[in-house]
């Protein structure tokens, strides 16, 4: 008899849990569900990076420029100044699309002025709220605005301070003052070759 009851009460326990695995089962599925119907109704789900939106999608240099070699910078602004070497800085976010899209042409600057010029990206998330007074921290450069790109030459001087998506010509030009060049016109002029969809070289 006490075996009877025993049994019985095992078996009730188990449609119990039975039910209450399909009730969760159910509930799963109505969520995946869910979550498909609203990733067809969207067009394309969160997750697809896009280099014209302000989405975080991961380290722009190494997602859009192909280039995460340049995040973090490998030098501070100490270094340049001991080596009397000229510094580009650029100030970004990963949620910006014009950060996104500044990221090429900083890589396509890298490619050219990388061994004489220091490049050093800095996202604003790493900055202190306050600007800081040494001309030694990048802080002290930033004007709140992303993208930002601010070279300065081989004594520490500003030369050149622009915001926005800057052509890869008006850096260029910048540069040559920098490392006294001949001027574009006088030169052999890059061109662009397209590597991919989104990565483009320059090239005489």
């Amino acid at each position: 008899m006490i075996f009877s009851e025993y049994q019985n009460s095992l078996i009730t326990a188990a449609a119990s849990g039975g039910r209450l695995w399909r009730r969760i089962l159910g509930a799963s599925l109505l969520t995946v569900a869910i979550a498909l119907s609203l990733i067809l109704l969207t067009g394309t789900p969160p997750a697809f990076a896009t280099l014209t939106d302000d989405r975080f999608d991961g380290t722009i240099y190494a997602l859009y420029a192909g280039n995460g070699s340049l995040v973090p910078p490998k030098v501070k602004i100490t270094d340049s100044f001991k080596r009397n070497k000229p510094v580009l800085l650029v100030f970004y976010t990963d949620d910006s699309s014009d950060s996104k899209q500044y990221a090429i042409v900083v890589s396509q600057l890298q490619e050219f002025y990388g061994r004489e010029a220091d490049f050093m990206p800095v996202t604003i998330d790493s900055l202190p709220p306050q600007p800081s007074p040494k001309l030694t921290e990048p802080s002290h450069y930033y004007e709140g605005f992303v993208p930002q790109t601010v070279i300065l030459d081989q004594s520490g001087k500003v030369v050149f301070n622009e915001k926005g998506q800057i052509p890869f010509e008006k850096v260029d030009d910048a540069f040559r003052k920098v490392f006294d060049l001949l001027p574009r016109e006088k030169s052999l002029p890059l061109k662009r070759r397209v590597v991919n969809e989104l990565n483009v070289e320059l090239s005489k």
